[in-house]
């Protein structure tokens, strides 16, 4: 019979901070509509990578990476080179591929 080995840190960490994250989005998400913002997709799904929301307000729409961090400058920070990379072909993938009725 084989036995289970018990997570590890890393394992648990991983979870803590998956489970953070969308503790987080969903608050960013309240606020949003709280401001009048329409959220139109979460954690959605493209080619060219995640994104954890999308919300539009009075034809403005905004594309939102949600950072769990004490301040706002640290999430600001926390958004490296490469996500911001990701995070553009993401909009570049939303204006050139994909229709509006998509991400209802």
């Amino acid at each position: 019979m084989k036995r289970e080995t018990p997570p590890t840190h890393r394992l648990l960490r991983g979870r803590r901070a998956y489970a953070a994250g969308q503790d987080a989005e969903a608050l960013a998400a309240a606020a949003l509509s709280a401001e009048g913002w329409s959220i139109l997709a979460q954690r959605c799904r493209t080619e060219a990578g995640e994104i954890d929301l999308i919300a539009e307000r009075e034809g403005l729409l905004a594309f939102i990476e949600v950072k769990a961090r004490p301040s706002l400058a640290e999430a600001a920070f926390a958004l490296g080179p490469r996500q911001r990379a990701r995070l553009v072909a993401v909009v570049a993938h939303y204006e050139g591929r994909c229709s509006r009725t998509i991400w209802h």
